[in-house]
């Protein structure tokens, strides 16, 4: 599977919560045609670290608590990884840093949409990781 490398430089376009997360990113080319616009959709929990360093763990369905994620709205997106069996990191342009690790039992995260390689992240993680 591919890394989503290509999701560095998109904006966050939308945040929506229900039993998953899913977040929105946008970019377009220097002419304005759209470059990427893609859907992550987030089903176990997520370590958000903001700039000061200050860490705290969600978890998709828990309503209100999911409001940190709020702050991501139209931040850059600085860093985007996978480590190991399908741990994504993404790194924002104000020093919020997002990470998903893969789940034993269920998906953890997917990546869909144009401009982009689609990833799933399945039970226990996936291998062969291209960078």
């Amino acid at each position: 599977m591919k890394a989503p490398a290509a999701l560095v430089g998109a904006r966050v376009t939308r945040t929506a919560f229900d039993y998953q997360v899913r977040i929105s990113f946008t970019d377009h080319e220097p002419d304005g045609r759209v470059r990427l616009d893609g859907e992550l959709v987030i089903e176990t929990p997520i370590t958000v670290t903001d700039a000061a360093g200050t860490q705290v763990i969600l978890f998709p369905g828990t309503g209100t608590a999911l409001a940190p994620l709020l702050g991501l709205f139209t931040k850059a997106v600085v860093k985007a990884e996978v480590t190991g069996l399908g741990t994504l990191s993404l790194g924002f342009d104000d020093g919020t840093q997002l990470s998903i690790g893969p789940d034993p039992d269920y998906e953890s995260w997917s990546l869909t949409g144009s401009g982009l390689e689609p990833v799933l992240v399945g039970p226990g993680g996936e291998t062969d990781w291209q960078h």
